[in-house]
């Protein structure tokens, strides 16, 4: 299993009817895309971010399709210019000592497919996690 988590911190200028559309649509991804077996999405306590999300999904193959699914899409085009701090991570029981790779080659390849995704996580104020583009891969 691979649990894909997302903390983030929102730009004070955020409405509050911007901060619950991108919410719901982090809670449509888990409810929408086939390969999410289960999700989370809420408040984040006990660090220094606002919100969270955890999708969990069974294989590569199922974390492709989550990241290029149409309802992930949404989610990148009406929550990321709202998001100032963004840490993007995974966790997995999977033993193959090449995962950490393979996941950041899928994140890679979406980067390198999707012009306008890479702008939005460049422009971030901060941004951590697989295959960062721009100011935060260097």
């Amino acid at each position: 299993m691979i649990y894909h988590g997302n903390r983030f911190t929102l730009r004070p200028d955020a409405s509050p009817e911007q901060v619950e559309e991108a919410l719901e649509s982090l809670r449509n991804q888990g409810r929408v895309i086939p390969s999410v077996k289960s999700f989370v999405v809420g408040r984040d306590f006990g660090g220094e971010y606002e919100w969270g999300a955890v999708f969990m999904i069974e294989d590569l193959e199922g974390y492709w399709e989550y990241l290029i699914h149409p309802a992930h899409r949404n989610t990148d085009r009406v929550g990321l210019p709202l998001v100032d701090k963004f840490a993007s991570f995974d966790i997995t029981d999977d033993p193959d000592p090449e995962m950490a790779a393979k996941i950041a080659e899928l994140h890679q390849r979406r980067y390198d497919n999707d012009p306008d995704l890479t702008k939005l996580v460049s422009d971030l104020g901060e941004y951590s996690g697989s295959a960062a583009p721009g100011k935060h891969g260097d």
